[in-house]
């Protein structure tokens, strides 16, 4: 599993992401970073199969609209801390992991209290 971090999730989940094995990137450290357009991630993470780590429901809409990004994770976290974004990764990244090297489409929610909604198409 391979995740690309959208601008605004935070580097500190990223480093915590990598330390827990997952080869993970930050939107910041590639492309044309914080100017990087949607479409132009889409690309990127479909060409190289990342996972899209995101809060922004644009990304939401491609999915499901146009099939890009094929893998994809949405945050329904609202204002909560990173901290406690990193305390619920912590919880379900092993769930996480599994749907996404199972699939080779798969849309994921996580909601506030960490509970997961799965669309998974199989490869």
């Amino acid at each position: 599993m391979k995740i690309l971090c959208d601008v605004h999730i935070a580097i500190k989940v990223s480093k915590f992401l990598s330390e827990k094995g997952i080869e993970t990137k930050h939107i910041n450290q590639i492309l044309d970073r914080w100017n990087t357009k949607d479409q132009d991630i889409c690309k990127y993470v479909d060409k190289n199969d990342f996972v899209v780590l995101t809060k922004d429901r644009d990304f939401k809409d491609s999915h499901f609209i146009n099939q890009t990004p094929k893998k994809l994770i949405k945050v329904n976290l609202d204002n909560v801390s990173t901290n406690s974004i990193i305390n619920i990764f912590g919880k379900i990244i092993e769930r996480l992991k599994r749907h996404f090297d199972s699939s080779s489409i798969c849309y994921i929610e996580i909601n506030s209290d960490g509970t997961l909604n799965i669309i998974e198409k199989k490869s």
